[in-house]
């Protein structure tokens, strides 16, 4: 096995390795390639639904995601992303094809305890574009002027699903049945969170999600929440993926934000298995 650092401080890949035989000395040097840079990309696997599932929980706690209509069939662990793309019409749905495009983000902070990690399986490529971005919140954070953190320092973050969307012009997913939507509770997360295995602090905001920080007036707290968007993307805290058929990537979303390029041609393939993983201490 290898394991070659992809970006200046976020991104490795891992070659030479069947994530469905390795022993657990084997997947400690592949979690903690994961602690150290954030995200990970082991190349060549070949996965049925139950060898991912198997694959992922080694790294946490599955659950099931909301957006109910996009399951696999017969295992709701799994979304399946990038299918049904057009409607009766003919028409492109914009929400499957861009789903993921809109901001970076990070992923479940409309719940109490946010994703720990997600995973991505790749099945079908398009033949351009189609990438997806990654950045660290390590490096935001460091970014960061010392005043601001002081002035945050202990502040919360307000979340719902999609709760920022309207203000950033983007419609709401209709991925999500109406129930869901009315749903809707509020979930608190601090603006700068320590990670609980490398103990480092991050600037931990999703755009998409974020009503407002908590304390603040609204004016203030819109022009705060724009200042810290601005800090969220360093130069040497990135790693662009392009994708090859047979790729899993895992991304830590205690410390990393993501994007979709939203750019491959429509009419070709961009199929992806997702696994959500919660935290469970002890798990790896």
């Amino acid at each position: 096995m290898e394991i070659r650092l992809l970006g200046e401080q976020i991104g490795a890949e891992i070659t030479g390795v069947d994530v469905t035989s390795m022993d657990s000395s084997t997947f400690a040097r592949i979690y903690r390639a994961w602690l150290d840079y954030n995200v990970i990309v082991v190349r060549d696997q070949a996965l049925a639904p139950q060898e991912l599932l198997r694959y992922s929980a080694r790294f946490g706690g599955l659950t099931t995601h909301i957006a109910e209509g996009t399951r696999h069939p017969d295992y709701p662990e799994i979304l399946v992303l990038g299918t049904n793309k057009f409607g009766p019409d003919g028409k492109l749905i914009r929400d499957v094809y861009m789903r993921g495009a809109d901001s970076f983000h990070t992923d479940g902070t409309f719940m109490q305890e946010p994703f720990k990690a997600t995973q991505l399986y790749a099945l079908a490529i398009p033949s351009r574009g189609g990438d997806t971005y990654f950045a660290s919140m390590y490096a935001a954070y460091d970014a960061l002027p010392q005043a601001l953190k002081q002035r945050l320092e202990g502040r919360y973050g307000v979340y719902v699903y999609g709760g920022r969307k309207e203000r950033l012009g983007i419609k709401p997913s209709s991925l999500l049945t109406e129930a869901v939507h009315k749903a809707k509770k509020p979930c608190y997360h601090p603006i700068f969170r320590t990670h609980r295995e490398s103990g480092r602090k991050v600037l931990f905001i999703n755009p998409l999600g974020l009503l407002r920080i908590e304390g603040l007036e609204k004016a203030e707290s819109d022009a705060t929440i724009d200042e810290l968007i601005s800090y969220m993307i360093q130069p040497q805290g990135q790693y662009t993926h392009k994708w090859a058929k047979g790729d899993v990537v895992i991304w830590d979303n205690r410390c990393s934000y993501h994007r979709a390029a939203g750019d491959y041609p429509p009419e070709e393939d961009r199929i992806h298995w997702r696994v959500s993983i919660r935290d469970v201490p002890g798990t790896h």
